[in-house]
């Protein structure tokens, strides 16, 4: 065989294995595809120079890995603000016409499986990241290259991020949990569940042989010109990715509603699990103009499918500590499939819902599941008692320390930090990237330090020995080194980033920075009405921190004296150019953006991400962009790097 002649066999190879594996259409008969797979294989491994990268004898894997590699997003992976009922969705329309005017919709089905961001560069598929936190993911390039509705190469060259969903049909799920009880395997809860660890597999030839689809859904890095955001993903599915079975463009709530009602009388023939409707801002303008929360973009909502109901009994109720010590009931029911997930514990909340409830074990009550929502119960069945039910009674120690449960009413809290039930948890919030981003401190590596009692506490973190850590298995002088590096480097911490890390029930990062800014680390000794003082503290957030420090006072006082926290009191700013002013950062600069952020916000500016007539300033560096050309169409004040620094020398 020539290579011209291999070259046109491997395309011919790759149609057919599209429509049988993607398409479900096959081509030619299974006798006529393996005999031209076979002459395939032989040429290449005669010939491994001339290998076509994208042949379909690659997307078998075996690659193995040790494990994960961490991975950054080029741009964020946010989440997606939830709605389970039509007054939501008014609401959410209502808050969009707020604050955009007339604005058209993109909507789509949302399908129930793993989030996926792909990176291509000069058309080659370049990295596979998983959601993770939205920042960072986990590096899964090999496995995803063995999915065969993810081209390798595409028909643009751009640096360009594509977002989906990695699913797996309801039928080949049924097949791979025969599979697994015949070899005595753990069974899948649900496709889902399926699909995230088929793309967590170490040995990329077991992704390859599950039957894995990829569905994109958005863009996170893009320099595409379409002002749609439909009109952007017509793009996206022509380069040769799978749209989705059904997506409409709508005006109006009506036709919002109308599509929702045809995704809903369809679910059971689409082959791919659905929980919801995405329904997004089409004009991509008009979502710069909206922005984002914390959490969500403000432009784009899941319209969850109805709740589907069942009956079940309740065996029994444990208690759960959470990572903030919140101590929640949790129903454990009799097993009830619930659209294809078998549900064994249901979530009560807490003790005031019980007595509301007048939920008993032994009781038969109905249980909800919708989409991604934990199971929960809504009603008892009354009529089915029969004076065998026993009270639940509310506890006042904790199940794991037995210390004293702070009662707040609605919530139970253990405070004590040295709780074991708390001390995993605490210690993997205490080093995650928004408290000390303790680099190489992982969920794993923390679970396995508390399995060898080298930590009980986070304040253990600190007294790690090297020579104890050598001893645990895969861990080399290296990585033994980087990490008591790492958590060393902690040293001088910024003060908030401290107070965040302790975990405080209602106080985040913002909760956080108002302490460090009133009191810096005299927090501890401040009074009730001194906690209420602050802008945006209630009576709830007073109370968490009063009890926090009453119950970890030696813990605080411990990590304070190892980390020195810098503490930076606000000073209310001097007058000066950019006091009080909108500001949008863009572009490449001589200076970290972070950095000129924390000097922003110093001055009493507030920074923003995306530019709208609210904005003052533009501040932009190299390759500016969209956001440059946004600003200028606004007649918003734009300065270049060199401007902005002479104005801050002009005062």
């Amino acid at each position: 065989m020539t290579e011209d002649i291999y070259s046109k066999k491997v395309a011919e190879l790759k149609e057919y294995a599209y429509a049988y594996y993607v398409l479900d259409n096959p081509m030619i008969t299974d006798e006529q595809y393996d005999k031209l797979y076979k002459e395939v294989l032989e040429y290449e491994k005669k010939n491994p120079k001339n290998i076509i990268f994208d042949s379909p004898t690659l997307r078998v894997g075996g690659v193995v890995l040790d494990g994960f590699l961490k991975a950054s997003h080029i741009k964020r992976m946010w989440s997606m603000e939830d709605i389970f009922n039509h007054e939501g969705l008014i609401e959410w329309l209502n808050r969009v016409a707020k604050n955009v005017t007339n604005p058209s919709f993109f909507c789509e089905p949302k399908f129930d499986g793993a989030s996926l961001n792909i990176i291509y560069e000069d058309g080659l598929l370049k990295q596979a990241i998983s959601r993770g936190d939205g920042s960072v993911g986990e590096d899964v390039t090999e496995n995803v290259k063995t999915i065969r509705s993810v081209p390798l190469e595409i028909e643009y060259k751009e640096l360009i991020e594509i977002r989906g969903e990695v699913v797996i049909k309801k039928s080949d799920f049924e097949k791979i949990n025969k599979e697994r009880l015949k070899e005595g395997e753990a069974l899948f809860a649900n496709p889902r569940n399926a699909a995230a660890g088929s793309m967590r597999q170490l040995d990329s030839s077991i992704t390859a042989k599950r039957r894995l689809f990829f569905y994109p859904w958005g863009l996170g890095e893009n320099p595409l010109s379409q002002k749609l955001l439909s009109q952007k993903m017509d793009f996206i599915y022509s380069l040769g990715f799978l749209p989705p079975p059904l997506r409409k463009n709508t005006k109006s709530i009506d036709e919002i509603d109308e599509f929702y009602k045809e995704i809903i009388s369809k679910r059971d023939k689409i082959e791919m699990m659905m929980d919801g409707l995405v329904i997004k801002v089409d004009e991509i303008e008009l979502q710069e103009d909206l922005g984002y929360t914390v959490k969500n973009p403000k432009w784009m909502c899941a319209y969850k499918f109805p709740a589907v109901e069942k009956s079940t009994i309740i065996k029994d109720i444990i208690l759960q500590v959470g990572r903030s010590g919140v101590v929640t009931p949790v129903a454990i029911v009799e097993p009830t499939d619930i659209e294809g997930a078998v549900v064994e514990r249901a979530t009560l909340h807490n003790f005031d819902e019980i007595d509301r409830k007048d939920i008993m074990i032994g009781d038969r009550v109905i249980i909800i599941r919708s989409g991604d929502v934990i199971p929960k119960i809504i009603k008892v069945q009354m009529q089915f008692r029969d004076g065998r039910q026993k009270k639940i009674s509310r506890p006042t120690n904790c199940p794991v320390c037995k210390k004293e449960l702070l009662d707040e009413g609605i919530l139970l809290k253990c405070q004590n930090l040295e709780c074991s039930a708390r001390v995993v948890n605490s210690i993997k919030y205490f080093a995650s990237r928004k408290c000390l981003n303790i680099d190489g401190l992982g969920g794993k590596i923390v679970e396995k330090l508390y399995e060898n009692s080298l930590v009980k506490s986070v304040a253990d973190l600190f007294e790690l020995d090297k020579d104890e850590l050598l001893k645990l298995e895969g861990f080399k002088e290296k990585r033994v080194e980087n990490l008591l590096n790492s958590i060393s480097k902690t040293r001088g911490s910024d003060c908030w980033r401290v107070i965040n890390a302790f975990g405080m029930e209602h106080v985040g990062e913002v909760g956080a920075k108002k302490l460090c800014e009133s009191f810096g680390l005299e927090f501890v000794n401040a009074s009730k009405e001194e906690l209420l003082n602050i802008d945006g503290f209630g009576e709830e957030m007073a109370e968490s921190v009063l009890e926090f420090v009453r119950v970890n006072k030696e813990m605080i006082d411990k990590l304070f004296k190892i980390i020195e926290p810098k503490v930076l009191l606000k000073v209310e700013a001097k007058d000066n150019p950019f006091k009080g002013k909108v500001i949008v950062l863009t572009g490449s600069m001589s200076q970290g953006r972070d950095e000129i952020k924390q000097m922003l916000e110093s001055l009493g500016a507030k920074v923003t991400g995306s530019v709208s007539k609210k904005t003052d300033f533009l501040i932009y560096g190299e390759d500016a962009g969209s956001k440059y050309d946004k600003a200028l169409s606004l007649n918003v004040k734009v300065l270049n790097e060199r401007e902005f620094q002479e104005s801050l020398n002009s005062f």
